[in-house]
């Protein structure tokens, strides 16, 4: 494992990542500043992450063929700008062209970066879950900076959001060409005699999209439900999202641990299982400490699963490394947007409680895909031997 390498990647996924929880921290501000609806502000979601389950999978096949790492710095640049200009938008229809622009910017970042991840820790389910517990960390700490700027300023504050993605791109092109490998090369290092097995990789999608719809709408609809439900205040329903995805952290890390200790499909199997009694506690809640305790157990149910699908997806289709990151982590963190104005409109006529239910029921289906799963090791993993492919 490179490590150097790794812990630079994971940085910048702590800073990509922090532009995708911004949005679901900027919807209660939204609806006190601009008194959105739930389904405007599911709209909202669905710009953000609905446009990145085309897009990503696009990103993804223009790795595979060129390389072009340059697309993960560009990606966090455009979605900081996306998100400062949310801020500043006059209208809704000018947010939600913003907010898209910023979920096209994280779309754009995932594929070359997680095939460098790849590319560095070789075999390691580990080192896929510290590269991933950074897009984590980045989402649980968006909470808290949304809060402290825009509680403070305003929406006209979020151009202060930006300045994170500034600092790690001068950092990325002081340390380009000893921190990155070519994104291109997991793909190149791959035993090209195997072929891919595209029936088990639509299992593990069908396993994703029921993942994410229960994610995106939690994530959506978490703090809201806090305070319209429980009657908690903006500051703690910030700190339930915050513990979610802290939580989800943890998770990630644990998963990658007992991956590597038990076989990917361990982690998978007991997140998916795991995380229904979890969300029926969230569904449940009849007050705040039991919603507390519910979420955290979520976050920690349903990121145990991350990183080994992430490389199980590679292993599956071991020629097209980047594509498959881009559909396993684009429909991880997107399909579930386009669905959101559903859910959107489901609460502002059923309630937030009903709503999340509804996205129990969703979850249950994704367990079935889940347990169904087959693992694939490879012979030969993608390495990185050649200094000059450490080369940007």
């Amino acid at each position: 494992m490179k490590k150097a390498q790794l812990g630079f990647l994971t940085g910048t996924h702590v800073v990509n990542d922090l532009y995708q929880g911004a949005v679901p921290a900027l919807l209660p501000f939204m609806m006190s500043e601009r008194h959105y609806s739930y389904a405007a502000v599911s709209g909202i979601a669905l710009a953000a992450t609905g446009l990145s389950s085309v897009v990503q999978p696009v990103f993804g096949m223009i790795v595979d063929r060129s390389g072009r790492s340059w697309l993960a710095p560009l990606g966090f640049l455009v979605a900081a700008a996306g998100i400062a200009g949310a801020g500043f938008a006059n209208g809704y229809l000018a947010t939600w062209v913003c907010v898209a622009i910023a979920g096209i910017g994280v779309a754009a970042y995932h594929p070359p970066a997680t095939n460098q991840a790849r590319a560095a820790g070789g075999r390691s389910q580990r080192a896929m879950s510290l590269f991933s517990v950074g897009g984590t960390l980045g989402s649980s700490l968006a909470p808290a900076l949304v809060t402290a700027v825009v509680g403070s300023l305003g929406l006209s504050g979020t151009y202060l959001l930006a300045v994170p993605a500034v600092v790690m791109a001068l950092l990325w092109l002081l340390n380009r060409r000893n921190a990155l490998g070519a994104a291109g090369s997991a793909a190149r290092g791959s035993a090209v005699d195997i072929s891919d097995d595209w029936r088990a990789f639509g299992r593990l999608v069908a396993a994703t999209v029921g993942w994410s719809i229960p994610y995106v709408t939690v994530s959506s609809l978490l703090s809201l439900y806090a305070i319209r439900e429980l009657h908690a205040s903006t500051a703690v329903a910030a700190v339930t999202l915050t513990s979610f995805t802290l939580a989800g952290a943890a998770g990630t890390v644990l998963g990658g641990w007992l991956g590597d200790r038990f076989g990917r499909l361990t982690p998978i199997r007991a997140g998916y299982l795991l995380g229904v009694p979890a969300l029926a506690g969230v569904v449940f809640s009849p007050n705040y400490p039991v919603l507390e305790l519910s979420t955290v157990l979520l976050g920690l149910a349903m990121f145990l699963p991350f990183a080994n699908q992430v490389t199980l997806a590679q292993d599956y289709l071991p020629t097209r490394p980047g594509t498959a990151s881009g559909l396993t982590l684009g429909l991880a963190m997107s399909v579930g947007g386009l669905t959101s104005p559903l859910f959107g409109w489901l609460a502002d006529a059923e309630g937030l409680r009903f709503t999340l239910g509804s996205v129990l029921a969703v979850f249950c289906v994704a367990v079935v895909f889940a347990i169904r799963l087959r693992d694939r090791v490879l012979p030969v993993q993608p390495s990185l031997d050649s200094s000059e492919e450490l080369v940007t």
